[in-house]
């Protein structure tokens, strides 16, 4: 049960952190490179910076992963690391904002062709499901980890060296990264996938496999009715058959819903943090970074009760009181900045986040392992790369919403966008398959 006791995941989780640091790094970084290029205008350029990660997110990841199907996934691993450490290292050299623009999209594609990637072989390193369970809550915990620390670590680093140095830092933790990865042994994808008229998911019929799909097995022997490798088909049929895979597989369905409630209240926390320390209850700097770290500790601790949670219940009922949990949570909002004091506000919107930050744990770590367990081997890439590029479009229209509607009131804001987490959740409920159902869809 011990994810660690595998060599390859050791590894792999290693390259995973210190990846995340150099990101956490370049976050910092790219505010102080900001300022220096724009001067007053800075947050206009970090604006369209985020604004450029969240479309190179949408639309590369599902390009990318079409594109690199017929490459072994370390070297797709290893190369995009290496490109990230070459964007990083060129940084400190830009002059103009559209440089900074255009550095910024090719750093975030290499970014959206590896997390989709490493996710897809996390699950072939470690087939045991218990195993891989605790190895999701670890890979959360160092994603959450990730935006508490490596700011600290920037701070530090800040007193010794100038802020373009950071950047030299970013990239060597992912020259690190890529010396990982090249030293695991990498599980080659399954030659076929799952058979369809049209190349993009699941059919109707009973010739194998959940809903119908099949796939060469671990044995390498072709299971009944396995269908062409995903190499042969056309580049817009592989571009599109991960998203076309969510949305034919039942257990996945609801989960499209769910990414929305995440962003819903994710975006509201992101976004308007800030402006509630600050504004509202007239706070420095100091309690907008423990706000966060609280959020982000509530999402700690929930990744690491999940594993013992998910062995008592269904992924189904802990996904759907998440995306519940969410709405509540956000719907209280207004009560907490009607507190009397800011001392009492800050303590109960604090304990808001916290909930925020378990409830987005558990609606969003266990959808790793709906995929692994109805998804062909053969296909899983293309549908980690579906739910990474799906989830981030969800992001992009939440992130101007929570800000736009926060612009005109935070009351208001938050009740909108806790709606927006309550219908969607409600939508999950709707979609998602009864387990006697989804059991019987996976025997058959």
């Amino acid at each position: 049960m011990n994810p660690f006791g595998s060599p390859a995941f050791r590894r792999l989780f290693s390259a995973q952190v210190v990846s995340l640091a150099g990101t956490g790094l370049a976050t910092v970084a790219l505010g102080l490179l900001a300022y220096d290029v724009a001067g007053a205008q800075a947050g206009q350029v970090l604006g369209t910076v985020f604004a450029i990660k969240m479309v190179a997110y949408v639309v590369v990841a599902p390009l990318a992963a079409a594109l690199v199907v017929r490459v072994p996934r370390r070297t797709a691993l290893v190369g995009a690391d290496l490109l990230r450490a070459g964007i990083a290292l060129c940084l400190p050299f830009v002059g103009a904002t559209w440089q900074v623009y255009v550095l910024v999209f090719v750093l975030q594609a290499a970014s959206a062709l590896h997390t989709p990637t490493w996710q897809s072989v996390v699950p072939d390193v470690l087939p045991d499901e218990g195993t891989y369970t605790r190895a999701l809550s670890y890979s959360r915990v160092a994603d959450d980890l990730e935006l508490v620390l490596s700011p600290v670590l920037a701070a530090a680093l800040l007193l010794v060296v100038s802020s373009h140095a950071l950047f030299v830092g970013t990239g060597i933790g992912f020259v690190a990264s890529a010396v990982l990865v090249a030293s695991v042994v990498v599980p080659p994808v399954a030659r076929s996938v799952s058979r369809d008229q049209d190349g993009g998911g699941v059919h109707d019929g009973a010739d194998g496999g959940p809903g119908g799909m099949t796939s060469v097995g671990s044995d390498g022997v072709e299971h009944a009715g396995a269908g062409p490798d995903l190499g042969e088909l056309p580049l817009g049929v592989r571009v599109r058959r991960g998203a076309s895979l969510m949305v034919r597989t039942p257990s996945l369905r609801p989960v499209l819903a769910l990414n929305l409630a995440v962003a819903a209240a994710g975006a509201f926390v992101l976004v308007q943090t800030v402006v509630i320390a600050r504004s509202t209850f007239g706070q420095g700097d100091s309690a907008v970074a423990l706000l966060l770290a609280v959020n982000g500790a509530g999402s700690i601790s929930a990744a690491v009760l999940l594993p013992r949670l998910l062995r008592r219940l269904s992924e189904r009922t802990v996904m759907l009181a998440g995306g519940g949990v969410l709405a509540v949570a956000t719907s209280l909002v207004p009560l907490a900045l009607a507190a009397p004091t800011p001392v009492a506000g800050l303590v109960a919107v604090g304990a808001l986040w916290l909930t925020v930050g378990a409830a987005w744990a558990c609606a969003a770590v266990p959808i790793a392992l709906l995929i692994v367990r109805d998804v062909p081997d053969g296909d899983r890439p293309a549908v980690f790369a579906a739910q990474f590029s799906l989830s981030h479009a969800c992001w992009l229209v939440t992130y101007p919403v929570a800000g736009w509607l926060g612009a005109a009131g935070l009351v208001s804001a938050a009740l909108v966008l806790a709606a927006t987490s309550l219908a969607t959740t409600g939508a999950a409920v709707a979609l998602w398959p009864r387990d006697r159902a989804r059991r019987a869809l996976v025997a058959a």
